[in-house]
């Protein structure tokens, strides 16, 4: 027998910002924070999950071992955010990965 493909996209964050996601055609989940790191370990096992796009709300609400793991998996990957009212921005990349290396100005 096949395997499933990886073609569903899951949204997990506030309720306004999933209405935009969902219209795009994402399976939206508005968890309340306590459920989240379930939430999140569940979707990660489910083998047709293609794409998991959390709000930085969301990714801060995980428990930092568990949001670290997932964001660095390739299966399914995993990326962050803001929602759709922009009271929650993911973190600047770019200027995190600068001060790391000592480069930052």
């Amino acid at each position: 027998m096949a395997e499933p493909s990886a073609s569903r996209c899951i949204f997990v964050g506030d309720a306004v910002s999933a209405a935009g996601w969902r219209l795009a055609g994402a399976d939206c989940r508005t968890p309340a924070p306590a459920e989240l790191p379930a939430l999140l370990r569940a979707l990660r096992r489910e083998r047709d999950v293609g794409l998991i796009v959390l709000t930085a709300a969301a990714a801060a609400g995980l428990p930092p071992a568990l949001r670290a793991e997932a964001l660095a998996s390739q299966r399914p990957p995993c990326v962050v955010v803001a929602d759709a009212r922009g009271l929650s921005e993911p973190a600047d990349l770019t200027a995190v990965l600068k001060r790391q290396l000592g480069l930052a100005e």
